[in-house]
This record gives C-alpha cells, structure tokens and sequence, in this order.
C-alpha cells in the first residue's frame, strides 16, 4: 500500500512538472476578449504565455473551435509548429453570421512542457453580408426632425413566447442613439454608433441583450439624436453633412429553447414620436433637457401613451455597413465637486480639479419649469473668473428645466464638453457639492503603460499626458474637445500616435480610424486636413499632416506587430507618396499648402531676427522622404520587392533635392532652425559625413535659447531623440527640466491638468494667448512621452521584431533623475524597465514577457563590472554578455525578471 501511494505521488509530481510550468491566458479574438460583431471571414487569435521559469519561448500551438465550449466541431489546427501567438488567423470552414464560436488554445514550449487548454473563449460573429439585414431603415416625418429640433423617440413592442436561449441586438442609426430594452440601457457605450466617413463606412453596434429579455410582453425603444451626423462641424456652419433626417436600423435575433429563431426588426410597425425631453442636442452647443416632457415607460412594454405616430421606412444601401472593432465610448472616472465658489462677477462656478471631457452630473430639486443651466470652462482668467473667449462660437451650455417633482437628476445624452470648472445659473435651490460630479468620457482602451520617475514634475507632465489622450480619444483622434472645432486633425494624430501607444492600447483605436484616412483620402492620393474630413474636398496635402498615412501605419506596426495593418493601409500609403511625387519637380516638392512647423516658439521681442521660422518647402521635403522611406519599410514587411527597388531609387533622388536646394556645401542649412535640423538629422537626410557637425549645431542653437526649445507641432517629437542619438542627452535632459517658457514644464508649474496646445497658452502674468486659437487640452505636445519611455527607460522594440516580440532595453539616466519607472502591457505580456541610482549604483530591474526574447543595455563600463541578482555576468548560463558597445555592456536574455547592478558610469 505505501509503495502504491509513493508510485501516486511521484506519478504526481512528474504530471505537475510537465504541465504546471507553463499556461495560457488572456485570450483574444481581433485583439478583445469574447467580441461581439467579428464580420471579418478569418478572424485573428491572441494569447499570452505564463512560467514560473525564465527562457521560455513557443514552439508550437494547437487551436480547437467548436459550437459549444470544448469542441472541435467546426475546426480544430492541430499540433503548428511555430511560436506565433499573436494574430494567428482562423483557417476552417466559413463562418456563420451572428453565429457564437467557441475556442480554446494550448502551447508547447522550449523546456518540453506542455500547456493544459486554456480556459474557453468565445467570439460572436457580425452580420456579414448587407442581405443579412431583415430590418429596413425608419425615420420620422415630423418637421421637428432638424438640426435644432428634438431628438427623435422609436418603440416598438413584441411577445417572446418561448424559452429563450440567446438574444442578439444589431444597431446604427444617422444620429446618435441611445437603446433600451424593457427600460434598461442596452450596453454601456455612449455617443454611438461613432463617427466615421458615413457614406462610405458606417459601423453598427452588436450587443448581447439575454439578460434584458422578459418571457411574453418586451418593448424596444431607442432615443436618436443630432450626433456628428447633422450637428454643425468645424467653422464654416457646416451643418446636416452627412443628411439632414435622422434614421433607425435595428434588428434583434431572437433563438429559442426549441431551435427555432425569431427576428424583430425595424420597419413600418415601429412608433415614432418628437415628444420626448431632449429638446435640442449638439456636439458644440450642448443639450437642452426639458423634464416636464419625460414619457413614462416609454421604452417598456404596455405603455399608451399618446403623440406616437407611424414611421417612415427609408431605403439606404446597407453596403456600407461595417462591424465596430475599436472600443466604444464609455464612461470612467468621476470627479466629485472639489469647490463651489462665487467668482469676482459674482457668479457660482465649481471646480472638479481635473481638466476633462464628459459631463456633469447633478442632482437637484426645485420648482416646474425653473432652469437650470450649467456652463463649461477649462480655466479661469488671472481675475478668477469664469473664462470661455477660447471656446470660440461653442456655447458649451447644457439646460435642464425641472418638473418640480422632488429630486430630480441630470445629465446630457448627446454632446460632450472639455471642462475642468462649470458655472451654475439657477433660479433657488442652493446647490449641495455631494451633488454634483463629473464623468469623463473616452474610447474605452485599456491602459497599457506608466511612466514614473523621481522628479514630480515630470509625473505631473505624463498626468497630463494622459489625461489630454483621454480627453481627444473620443472614437476619433480629436484636435481639442472644447471649442467649436473637435475634429479629426491629422497632423495631431500622427505627432503623438506613438506616445499613444504606450499610454493605451489604441491598436484597434487606429486601425478604425486610419481606415476613414484612406476612405476620405482623394483620388489624386491627397489626405484632408482632418479625418473624418468634413471639410472641403481639397483641404488637404499639407507635409506632416497628410503624412498620417504613412507614419501612423508604421508607428502602429511596431508597436502590435500586426502586418494587416500594414497591408490594410499599403494602397493609401503608396497613394500619399504618389501625390508628393506627381507635385515635386526634379524630385522637389516645393508647391502647395503646408500648414508647417505649427505654433513654433516666436520671441515677443525679435530684434536680433532669431524667429524660429523654418522654411515650410525644406520641411515638406524631409516628409517626403520620410513617408517614402516609410513606404519601403512597409514594403519590405510585406515582401514586396519590386516596390522596394521603385521607391528606394525614388527616394535617393528625394534626398539629392533636399543637398542641392536646402544645404551649404559646409552642411548648413538654409532654415538654421532646431526644427530644420531635427527633421534632417531624424529623417537622415543628410549624408554621413555632415550629420555631427549638424546635431552640434542643433545643440548649439538650444544652449543659444538658454535651453529652451523653439519648436512646433513637427519639429517637437523628435527633438529630444535626436538630441540623444547623437550623444547630446545633457541636453536633451536640459530641454526636458526647462520650467520656463517655452518648456513642457512651464504649463505644469502653471497648474496645468492637461497638455497645451500653445507653450505659453497661459502667460506668466495669468493672461491668455490669442482666444482665436487657444485650447488647453491639446495632446500634439504629448508627443515627448515616447522619448520619456522610450530613452529614459529604455523600453522599445526592434522592427525585425516589432510588436516587441523582440525587445530592446536601454535607459540613458541623467537630468539628476535618481530612478525612473516604465511598465507596458505588450501583446504578450507585461515588460518593464526600473531603473535606480543608489550608492554610487546603478541598478535595473527589468521583467521580459515570455515568448520574447530582449537585448539589455547595461550603463557601465566593463562587464566584469555587472552582477545580475548578486552573481557575475560570466557565471550567469541564462543569457549571453554581448560586445562592450561604448558606456553599455549589451546582455541578451529571454523571458523573465532580472536585476542588474553595476557602478555609476561617470
């Protein structure tokens, strides 16, 4: 018996020994778990490894698909070799629409262990052909459905008779919409179903709805507002762009217990009403909400209420209907009132101590018909009072007229502002700070980085960071969330997208967006100006903005590791290129429209002519080259050779142009300006031989502006970077420590929440930059958090192993800075660089997800030098010591967590 319980428990351990060591988590279908609405044919699974040991890497997978959770019924990999783990497609049969698939995954590993299948997941499959749809489009007839009318009421009641098993809702409208099944909110997004190209892309939402079916009676209803639809865009009182009737299309699939489905769709048995309480909703001027007119049980069943009338149905090609892969709208933090105070004027203003975007929520009592009217500001003047010039024409107004039936709570539907204070206009209630709050609003990504060192001014720049990629990541990538603007700025979105991508996870985010890039993009390849673009159809090809097309791709692919995106955006990358080609002469483009290095540092006092102007031809041809060099890197991704040699000879000419018309024989250029020699030095436009006297001419003009920097939108992502590849990283620090203006931390010490978009938005004296154009939520800025990740902590990826399956790690300590913090969510898994000053020490923990593999560079000056957890280097069999390569001792190591320690370099 003892010798039999022995053979159990060895048999045991050697069964935990083969399976324990390493799992699968975190699973992922179009990079979201358990998605709902796939409408690609093949869809992409993600998963991530776990050990408990150090080196582990993939060596092969098996995936199962089923109909119900453990099968393989409808497809099954078996044993791949290979250490994929992120985007590998589905290859079985062809998938059914609204369909539920389950799978699972397991993995093989270096060390000969084995995963147990993961736990089960699941994906829910769009509506994938325009015949699918069995609803038809509704509208109302009602004359009030105008641009400053009401939001549009639609019901409709049903029986579900049976057992019901699974309930699925599709939805999109022309507006925006909120839904309710059986007076329940159906999901949690808010400001759907987005903001696209309309006409040419228009994304429905698809939600799992079971839990809010009744057995017998149900009542759909569903709320539809202005939106970016029809409310008035940009300056030009460009109202009704995309159509000036709201719109409806809704189709709820219904299966039952017995195997029989049923559909309800929109169509002619629908109700519509102009009655309801939103009276007036825009995206710029805010809502009016008049309580007096809510319609109980409006959106349950048995409600009869009257002023309900018949719909129309619309006739709309469903074509250009798409599934919605980026993450909605949804709420997140609130701000509770910090303060209510009475201002100078008099007036009674709230502060939330956080500029944000969202609304206010508040509750209140009072009497029928009083108003309410609530009004939003970033910021007050050096008075203290409630300051709204740079809103420009956005009345930025919400206005709630009470029923006076005791408490009643308030907030909007269908708009959006930018805010950190509101002013209160009320006739009697005292308004109590336990009642009123502030909820941000934002695409919900997840949160992938932090940045955190020991200066807390610099935590307090990448506070405001974050905060301003919160407040302008609303669906699309927005310029400003305040003002009467609000839109999809091109040139902001591709400064900033890589900082971007450490703070979020903004892979889907980009991808839905770059897809309306290319579906707004011309015929003649011009990109607009903004995306969606509703602006002229020729506001567009300005250098650095339009070159979104290409940079974002890029940025996007190393960061994910995810070729169809590269392949989804090749034909509009190449399309750029083309213009820029077709408008050069000799190989120089020196025509058109260029916005250039946007809101550069201008000296109030220029008598010595130091204006910080950069010729904007000079700039348009660094991104010339810089999108054509991008072009050949996307090219070589995908394995397309004869483009490789086609715009490798293109570009040799570009750069030829640029020697001959911007650059002295001695290598000065015409613009001596840090931007002209930022964009030349980051683009390499300049020939080896020329490239160090240039970067010390670049650092000379800094020291010539006591360490500061004068550059704009363009020139500013890259400053530090070049700065610190080409051995300036005192300055590069110097720049970043810079407290007065033009700085990054001038706007902190000023009591900044949120990045500006001015370096001086706020002056010294509390006054105000030009109102014309002054937003202090404004992320182009931003942009240096990915030198503060990047170079002071050192994580990135190399392009051979982009997506950081193979990971690079080199910290340049400095700026007095005793430790700096970066931690990032990586596809596959979480990668950390910490580095510490102690002692005379200089210590650096890093963890390596598993199925990568890093290069750490160490400070210091001899390997002998280095203990990695208090053993030498070179008694270490984990990891290989590499060649000494100038003040680092390169380390290549696998998956894992070290701690390195060498002396200080001096």
């Amino acid at each position: 018996m003892k010798k039999l319980i022995c053979l159990t428990l060895i048999n045991l351990f050697l069964f935990a020994s083969v399976y324990a060591q390493v799992t699968v988590k975190n699973l992922r279908c179009e990079n979201r778990m358990n998605p709902a609405g796939i409408d690609m044919a093949m869809p992409r699974f993600s998963w991530q490894l776990a050990s408990d040991q150090k080196n582990v890497l993939q060596t092969a997978y098996e995936i199962r698909v089923g109909s119900k959770p453990g099968n393989a019924d409808i497809w099954s990999s078996g044993k791949l070799i290979g250490t994929e783990s992120v985007y590998v497609p589905y290859r079985g049969n062809t998938l059914a629409s609204s369909k539920i698939y389950y799978w699972q995954v397991r993995v093989w590993d270096n060390k000969g262990k084995t995963s147990e299948w993961s736990e089960k997941a699941f994906w829910q499959m769009g509506l994938l052909h325009a015949l699918d749809w069995k609803a038809v489009w509704i509208g109302s007839s009602s004359a009030a459905d105008t641009v400053n009318g009401p939001a549009i009421l639609f019901r409709k009641e049903f029986n579900a008779k049976k057992k019901i098993i699974s309930a699925t809702a599709f939805i999109t409208a022309h507006g925006m919409y909120e839904a309710y099944l059986n007076g329940k909110k159906i999901g949690d997004a808010f400001l759907t179903p987005g903001w696209t190209s309309y006409h040419k892309r228009l994304q429905y939402q698809t939600y799992d709805v079971t839990n809010l079916l009744d057995a017998g009676a149900n009542a759909i209803g569903v709320d539809v507002g202005s939106g970016w639809f029809r409310t008035p865009l940009a300056w030009q009182n460009n109202r009704n762009h995309y159509g000036k009737k709201t719109a409806l299309l809704l189709q709820l699939e219904i299966k039952y217990s017995d195997g029989s489905t049923e559909t309800i769709g929109t169509d002619k048995s629908w109700k519509t009403s102009d009655q309801g309480p939103v009276r007036i909703s825009e995206i710029y001027n805010g809502e009016i909400f008049d309580n007096r007119l809510e319609i109980k049980g409006w959106n349950e069943a048995g409600f009869n209420g009257p002023g309900w009338d018949g719909v129309t149905e619309q006739s709309f090609d469903n074509n250009n209907l798409i599934a919605t892969y980026n993450e909605p709208v949804t709420q997140h933090q609130v701000f509770q009132a910090l303060n209510i105070f009475t201002t100078p004027k008099g007036e009674r203003v709230i502060d939330f101590g956080q500029n944000l975007v969202g609304w206010a929520r508040i509750k209140i009592s009072g009497k029928a018909g009083d108003s309410l009217i609530v009004d939003h500001a970033e910021v007050l003047d050096k008075n203290g009072n409630f300051y709204t010039e740079n809103l420009r024409a956005a009345k930025a107004r919400d206005i709630y007229i009470l029923n006076g039936k005791g408490e009643e709570f308030f907030e909007p539907h269908f708009t959006f502002q930018g805010f950190r204070y509101i002013r209160i206009n009320l006739v009697g209630d005292q308004l109590k700070k336990e009642n009123v709050s502030a909820v941000t609003l934002y695409s919900n990504m997840h949160p992938t980085g932090q940045f955190e060192c020991s200066n807390p001014l610099l935590n307090q720049l990448q506070h405001n960071i974050q905060w301003g990629q919160k407040g302008n990541f609303l669906d699309v990538p927005t310029d400003c969330p305040q003002r009467d603007e609000r839109l999809g700025w091109t040139g902001d979105a591709q400064a900033f997208s890589r900082t971007a991508s450490f703070n979020m996870d903004v892979h889907n985010f980009f991808s839905k967006w770059l897809k309306d890039v290319a579906a707004d993009q011309n015929s003649d390849g011009r990109v607009p100006f903004v995306v969606p673009n509703v602006l002229d159809s020729m506001a567009g090809g300005s250098a650095g903005w339009a070159d979104v097309s290409t940079i974002i791709p890029w940025n996007m692919w190393l960061a994910y590791g995810d070729r169809k995106i590269l392949e989804d955006q090749y034909a509009s990358m190449k399309a750029w290129v083309g213009f820029m080609e077709n408008h050069s002469s000799n190989y120089l483009w020196n025509t058109g429209f260029h916005f250039g290095d946007w809101l550069f540092y201008r000296p109030a006092d220029d008598n010595d002519g130091r204006s910080a102007v950069t010729d904007k031809y000079l700039i348009a041809q660094c991104f010339f080259a810089h999108s054509t060099q991008l072009l050949i890197n996307a090219a070589k991704v995908l394995n397309n050779a004869a483009d490789v040699q086609r715009y490798t000879e293109l570009l040799n000419h570009i750069k030829e142009a640029f020697l001959k018309e911007y650059v002295t024989p001695s290598g000065r250029l015409v613009s001596s300006t840090q931007t002209g020699y930022v964009l030349a030095l980051q683009f390499d436009m300049l020939p080896e031989s020329l490239r160090a006297q240039a970067a010390q001419r670049l650092a000379a003009n800094v020291k010539d502006y006591d360490n500061h920097l004068t550059t704009g939108f363009l020139g500013t992502p890259y400053l530090c970077h070049v700065l610190s590849r080409f051995g300036y990283d005192t300055v590069a620090y110097q720049l970043m420590l810079q407290e007065t203006y033009p700085s990054w931390l001038y706007p902190v010490k000023m009591g900044a929440t949120t990045i500006w978009e001015r370096w001086d938005g706020q002056k010294p004296d509390s006054s105000f930059q030009t109102p014309g154009m002054n937003s202090f939520n404004h992320y182009a800025y931003g942009a240096i958090g990915d030198w503060m990740y990047r170079t002071i902590c050192g994580l990135d990826t190399y392009e051979e192993g982009a997506g950081y399956k193979k990971i690079k790690i080199q910290p340049h300590p400095g700026g007095n800075l005793s430790y700096a913090d970066a931690d990032l969510q990586t596809a596959y898994g979480k990668l950390s660089a910490h580095w510490k000053i102690s002692d005379g020490k200089f210590l650096l923990d890093v963890e390596i997800p598993a199925n990568t593999t890093a290069l750490v560079y160490v400070p210091a000056t001899s390997a002998a030098l280095v203990m990695e957890n208090n053993h030498a280097l070179t008694d270490v069999k984990e990891f290989t010591v590499m060649t000494k390569e100038g003040n680092y001792v390169p380390v290549q190591v696998g998956s894992g967590q070290y701690h390195f320690v060498a002396d200080v370099v001096r």
